[in-house]
């Protein structure tokens, strides 16, 4: 049987992994397709690539999950095979089967493997079947609300409800105790729903201080499977990783071959083709427990490919064309030690809300050996509430772990982003961290370490100022009279006939004012975008970049927003204000809870808000009377915008 023809290629999906598929794609010669919904029309990943398609709409419903609309792009492309990338259909069983019956090739496994494994609920009866020790639980059929109280008690609270076709932390809540689970059971559910067109539900036991290390599986047609090593991707929010690494620290070889064999035998026991990940929870004694497979190229296959020299996108490239690995088990390589963090548009600081808006200012770290950056946007771009908030992904490889943290941190500090809010000053606390040098690893660290990694907001220095002040008055346009630059209006440096030189400034930085006067001597000099200071005979380079009327200046390992405002315009404003309850980002109302008069208790849940394809509850401050709505369910609302007023009582 000849190999089939595969020189066109279309990726299936947006944002930094359709990025990533293309540029290895190009690298082997061959053409490829993006497409796109309405909102990504100009997006970097349509950008890159040599043909595009657009399947309008702008929610993920009505563009990337129409399976129809996919292959009719194949088909008037030219496509001979599509990558779904991860996330959207990667692990949907009728996606597959409806490319092999429109004649095309699928850069993934059989459909028969992805409803063996892609259910969580039928991979835990499965590997039940063959032995493999599993986390008490349940993963049956029904899915009525008694069913999961039932099996909740039985289990013990507390417990994970998971969405049986999910991953990427969504659909997925922990539930403390029974007053809990009507309320969770239906959110994980909806947004299962949203997320992956399937509300059916799977719960187990929550289990406290495991480790998360997974297996990185790939088979080829000939029936050969290998595993490349393991990742740690213990340190989690929400379920959802936030920092991964390979190999997984202090894993014995012994360990790391009985996980890698276990792997291969899941695999193989459902005659699985491609790239996978096999999941395990790791406890202290060395036990493991299979925890889910997933069934396509994971979001942290990176540090596979730093520690082992090898692209794995192109081996699913190759053994779609029906070729056999490239190797055997005793020759895949691991070198070395990498770690990855994920980077997202998101606040931090009120509760990690997904931001939106225009990317003013990004500069990603310089390459270099060990230097990896995977990203699927641009400076420009706008973000949407419409598709999941990661940015990019930023990955370092060492000799040792040691040298990777230090890499990795250097690339945290050369990174500039600005115009909304990023996850990135968070992970820079994290890779800083004591407890992460010291690979004190397990699926709390977040919470353990909160107060460090998420610390409350401080006075900003004096230094700091006298420095923000410099970097905005020196950072000014050299011209502001463009008709006449030879005109002493024309240079904004504060001169007065006779007098020293002064100019007041009233700036604003993360929520505190301060104004400065200043004179003839500065306290800094601005090179380029390099703004120098010195303090006790000690000379420091902090980076200061202009955006229209702002200054960012990286200022202690954090890139810090400056405005300029003018004080009386604040003070108007400020009465003005509109109070009630508003969207704490853009996003589409799901549900209204409340109607105008009724009496809420404190923490009531009153709107549920749908963005970045998670739900957020808008909840009473206060016990009082709703006085007035302003919204409706399925309408759109934009960030800041009045929901509801709500009375104190």
């Amino acid at each position: 049987m000849s190999a089939p023809v595969l020189t066109t290629l279309l990726v299936a999906n947006r944002g930094e992994i359709a990025c990533r598929v293309m540029r290895t794609a190009k690298a082997l010669g061959l053409t490829t397709v993006a497409v796109h919904s309405a909102t990504d029309r100009e997006a970097r990943h349509s950008r890159e690539a040599d043909i595009r398609v657009d399947l309008g709409g702008s929610k993920a419903a009505d563009s990337y999950l129409q399976i129809d609309k996919l292959i009719a792009a194949a088909k008037a492309s030219g496509a001979q095979a599509i990558h779904p990338g991860y996330g959207f259909l990667s692990e949907n069983a009728g996606f597959a089967r409806a490319i092999e019956d429109a004649g095309l090739i699928f850069l993934g496994p059989p459909a028969s493997a992805i409803d063996a494994m892609g259910s969580k609920s039928a991979a835990k009866a499965l590997m039940e079947t063959a032995g493999v020790p599993l986390v008490p639980g349940y993963h049956g059929e029904a899915q009525d609300f008694d069913t999961f109280r039932d099996a909740c008690e039985r289990i013990g609270y507390p417990v994970l409800l998971k969405a049986t076709a999910g991953g990427g932390g969504k659909g997925m809540k922990v539930v403390e105790d029974v007053s809990q689970l009507a309320e969770a059971l239906a959110s994980a559910q909806r947004e299962a729903k949203s997320s992956f067109g399937d509300s059916r539900m799977l719960v187990e036991k929550y289990l406290l201080k495991p480790r998360h290390v997974e297996i990185q599986v790939f088979a080829d047609q000939h029936g050969n499977c290998l595993y490349l090593n393991e990742r740690d991707c213990s340190i989690q929010r929400r379920h959802q990783k936030v920092v991964e690494e390979a190999p997984a620290p202090g894993l014995s070889p012994e360990l790391r071959r009985a996980m890698g064999e276990a792997a291969v035998r899941s695999a193989q026991a459902i005659g699985y083709v491609g790239a996978g990940t096999v999941e395990f929870l790791l406890d202290s004694r060395g036990e493991f427990f299979f925890m889910e497979m997933n069934t396509r190229l994971q979001v942290e296959h990176p540090v596979t490919e730093a520690i082992t020299g090898l692209d794995l996108v192109a081996w699913q490239i190759r053994v779609a064309r029906g070729e056999a690995l490239p190797m055997t088990q005793a020759e895949v390589p691991l070198i070395g030690h990498a770690i990855e963090v994920r980077l997202y548009a998101e606040d931090p600081a009120n509760d990690f809300l997904p931001a939106t808006g225009r990317l003013e200012l990004y500069r990603e770290s310089a390459e270099g050996p060990g230097r990896r950056v995977d990203s699927g946007v641009e400076e420009g771009d706008e973000i949407s509430p419409f598709y999941d908030p990661m940015l990019g992904k930023l990955i370092a490889w060492g000799e040792d772990r040691e040298q990777a943290r230090l890499r990795l941190l250097s690339m945290l500090d050369e990174f500039a982003i600005g115009g909304l809010k990023t996850n990135i000053n968070f992970l820079r606390r994290i890779i800083a961290h004591p407890a992460f040098a010291a690979a004190e690893l397990d699926t709390g660290f977040i919470p353990r370490f909160q107060e460090q990694l998420l610390p409350a907001p401080s006075d900003l220095s004096d230094a700091f100022w006298q420095a923000a002040a410099q970097a905005v008055a020196q950072s000014q346009p050299d011209s502001p009279r463009a008709d006449d630059v030879s005109s002493p209006w024309a240079i904004g440096n504060g001169f007065r006939a006779g007098l020293p030189k002064e100019i007041t400034l009233h700036l604003s930085c993360e929520g505190q004012d301060r104004a400065l006067t200043l004179g003839d001597i500065r306290t800094a000099h601005l090179q380029g975008e390099q703004l120098l200071t010195e303090h006790n005979g000690v000379r420091r380079q902090h980076r200061a970049i202009r955006r229209g009327d702002h200054v960012y200046l990286q200022w202690e390992g954090e890139l810090r927003r400056i405005e300029s405002y003018d004080p009386i315009s604040a003070v108007e404003a400020s009465h003005s204000h509109h109070g009630g309850l508003t969207a704490p980002m853009n996003g589409s109302i799901v549900r209204v809870l409340v109607e105008a008069g009724q009496t809420v208790e404190a923490g009531a849940q009153l709107v549920v808000l749908e963005a970045m394809k998670m739900e957020h509850s808008i909840r009473a401050p206060h016990a009082g009377v709703i006085k007035a709505l302003y919204c409706q369910e399925g309408e759109m609302v934009s960030e800041g915008s009045a929901l509801v007023e709500l009375e104190e009582a």
